[in-house]
């Protein structure tokens, strides 16, 4: 894959002949995109599309779009945690079927890791459920191709937390990210 710097300094990568993928940071005006992608990708949690604009603006700097001809076909929602500033979480990563099997998500991560924004953070952390097979291949591929170790614990726990109504949310802790 070609590797490339964008006249905004985002790092822009040819994932495919189907076009160019770009990165670059979300805008509100991505929020009604971004809610419909979630929404096209389960197991992913909707969210509000005000929670969405919020993560286009309020937390820009820690999100991902990625965008092919002119279509938004990735999505990474994250922020820095104000109780452990020194980690990041992803919430949500999203791909359209028009680019799966691309390893866009993994892609995504390594843009993520390597904003400004991110500097200082020593771990990555995210919450997925123990049956999110492509979460976890993903999660681990990009620990494995970084050189990081995986951890796993459970976080918020099916009965003690969701009142038996949601599966356990497991807690991945990746690092030590070299930021």
């Amino acid at each position: 894959m070609d590797a490339g710097r964008a006249d905004d300094g985002r790092t822009e990568r040819d994932a495919s002949s189907k076009g160019e993928i770009q990165f670059r940071t979300p805008r509100p005006e991505d929020g009604p995109d971004v809610t419909d992608l979630i929404a096209n990708c389960p197991p992913l949690d909707t969210n509000s599309a005000y929670c969405n604009l919020l993560q286009c603006s309020h937390f820009a700097d820690t999100c991902v779009v990625a965008e092919r001809d002119g279509e938004l076909v990735g999505w990474i929602s994250g922020y820095r945690p104000p109780s452990n500033p020194d980690q990041i979480f992803v919430w949500q990563v999203a791909v359209s079927k028009t680019a799966r099997g691309e390893g866009l998500g993994g892609r995504m991560l390594s843009e993520l890791v390597s904003r400004p924004a991110v500097r200082g953070c020593t771990a990555l952390i995210t919450t997925v459920t123990e049956d999110n097979d492509a979460s976890w291949g993903m999660f681990g591929g990009f620990a494995k191709r970084h050189g990081m170790t995986l951890t796993k614990d459970p976080l918020f726990e099916r009965e003690k937390h969701f009142a038996g109504k949601h599966d356990t949310e497991w807690q991945a802790t990746i690092g030590p990210l070299k930021t």
